[in-house]
């Protein structure tokens, strides 16, 4: 699948976990198991991997810098961002959702 485009993204009616990286990161390499981790959890989250990098607009639309970018939408509305996440902890705050 295509990555999805920011309308898209706001028209999702399910949550979902964007994930920002380049494959050749060591930061996102290192952050695989520990995101995979955490998504077992979220079994109705769906994730979706964004190979990100100059010229992607996606990536640019969220104002993403810095790789691995994890942002949790609801609604095609951010609620929750890490970045650079340091263990599972880290990457299961985004889940708290201020209501």
């Amino acid at each position: 699948m295509d990555e999805p485009t920011r309308q898209e993204i706001e028209a999702f009616a399910e949550p979902a976990v964007l994930e920002f990286g380049a494959t050749w990161c060591g930061y996102c390499q290192g952050a695989q198991a520990d995101i995979a981790s955490v998504m077992k959890n979220h079994p109705t989250v769906r994730h979706i991997k964004v190979e990100d990098g100059k010229g992607k607009p996606l990536g640019r639309s969220f104002r993403v810098k810095l790789w691995p970018t994890l942002i949790y939408v609801e609604r095609g509305v951010e609620k929750g961002r890490v970045v650079r996440p340091d263990g599972p902890s880290d990457i299961e705050a985004i889940f708290t959702v201020q209501r």
